[in-house]
């Protein structure tokens, strides 16, 4: 089973052409993840949907059940996730409704936990590129393909929320030369890549953060506003996008597991075992 995964909005579910959809329930050993997954067909392929913040926008970045989202896109049979976020711009070039894909991803939370592993089994995945280059490349043609101005690259810095940036803090992220500011991806990345799954994000720019003098500070109504129509390009980018990403992966994603898995097998504790054997259980033997 090879399916495609969406992580965003609820409102990105209703692209024209999708069809045969269906909602699907799942329990994790992570517990439950935000909300139902909505499966459906798209160009020919399969597609999973998960509203990040749950129905009705639920739940904060730092309450965000990761693992359970993660854990149950790849029990579905996801191998490559589109993540569509909402963020702010650092660098005065990326305009308010510009979309970017960035390459990169700057951590600076300090309160979520952020792999399947720890409790009796150790394991150190590559994260230098956390972008699969191939979906990301997808993506930059399929935006430019849609007629949005969009930024290939640049640098995602994970915020913890649920305030935004200080004036202060932003300035210090601009002197860092990053190009975005979000809340919830990093973690994301990272755990697509501890289960082997492509992982890239569609960042949806709101506004320029609070650093931009002359603009005004953000607000929630300025993000809503410029969300829904950067969701309208989301939906187009999506659906152009699907039919070009590969059926069979040859990316480094796949096999990212392969040579990290630090503890022998024998010493891993059969509960632990149990609970990762859908991530871990090909290298065990």
């Amino acid at each position: 089973m090879h399916r495609i995964g969406i992580i965003g909005g609820s409102g990105l579910y209703d692209i024209e052409g999708i069809k045969d959809v269906q909602k699907v329930e799942i329990d994790t050993p992570f517990g439950r993840p935000s909300d139902a997954f909505t499966i459906g067909k798209l160009a020919g392929r399969e597609v999973v949907f998960l509203p990040r913040h749950g129905a009705g926008h639920t739940i904060i970045p730092t309450q965000l059940p990761f693992r359970a989202n993660i854990y149950g896109m790849k029990k579905l049979g996801v191998e490559q996730i589109i993540a569509v976020s909402a963020v702010g711009s650092m660098k005065e070039e990326i305009r308010p409704l510009d979309i970017v894909i960035p390459d990169q991803f700057f951590d600076r939370t300090k309160a979520r936990v952020d792999t399947f592993f720890g409790d009796g089994v150790v394991a150190h995945v590559g994260m230098a590129d956390p972008v699969c280059a191939g979906v990301a490349e997808a993506l930059h043609r399929a935006t430019k393909q849609v007629g949005v101005r969009v930024h290939k690259g640049g640098t995602y810095v994970c915020m913890e929320g649920p305030q935004f940036s200080t004036r202060a803090e932003s300035l210090v992220y601009r002197q860092l030369g990053v190009s975005v500011i979000g809340m919830t991806n990093l973690q994301e990345a990272k755990l697509a890549r501890e289960a082997e799954i492509c992982y890239a994000t569609l960042a949806l720019s709101t506004d320029y953060d609070c650093w931009h003098v002359g603009e005004e500070a953000v607000t929630v109504e300025m993000i809503i506003a410029n969300l829904k129509k950067n969701i309208e390009n989301a939906k187009k980018i999506i659906k152009v996008t699907i039919p070009e990403l590969p059926k069979v992966r040859n990316c480094p994603c796949s096999t990212a597991l392969k040579n990290a898995i630090i503890t022998r097998p024998e010493a891993i504790p059969q509960e632990r075992r149990k609970e990762l054997e859908l991530i871990i259980g090909k290298y065990l033997g």
